[in-house]
């Protein structure tokens, strides 16, 4: 988790937002990927997830089911479909995202793909003393706070 919260300082200096996944095989990194929505392009799909996934030596990528993901942050929908669809064995999130987290999801999916999903160890909120003042400045960046708060 240390180099996920790492990576994500990383990327906020970058000027994107600090998120950040690393992917673990036998306690080595297999992977990283950390948030680049902002730069050095603008697109939407850039997350840490879905790049580390995409980083992953083409030699393992048989052995994502045996990997394990630390994110900074609770996975959104994309982030976490991805995760679902290449089979993960288990996600560890340092916090929890109340306005984009997409964990509690699970129990309204099709059946197939909840039971994919569920197959998989999410465990967290793991280190929100790390992580919780990365989604903080998030949710002041986009006011999500504000949000919280009419909801």
């Amino acid at each position: 988790m240390a180099r996920a919260v790492e990576l994500a300082i990383r990327a906020e200096a970058k000027g994107n937002l600090p998120i950040a996944a690393v992917l673990v095989l036998d306690s080595e990194v297999v992977a990283t990927g950390q948030n680049q929505t902002s730069f050095p392009i603008v697109h939407p799909g850039r997350h840490a997830e879905t790049l580390a996934l995409a980083a992953v030596p083409e030699a393992l990528a048989n052995r994502l089911p045996e990997m394990t993901c630390f994110t900074t942050l609770e996975p959104c929908l994309m982030c976490f479909g991805s995760l679902v669809i290449h089979g993960v064995a288990r996600v560890v999130f340092g916090a929890r995202d109340p306005v984009g987290g997409a964990i509690d999801l699970i129990q309204h999916l099709p059946p197939y793909v909840a039971r994919k999903a569920g197959s998989i160890q999410w465990l967290g909120p793991t280190a929100p003393e790390l992580c919780e003042p990365l989604w903080r400045r998030i949710a002041r960046k986009y006011e999500l706070w504000s949000a919280m708060q009419e909801a």
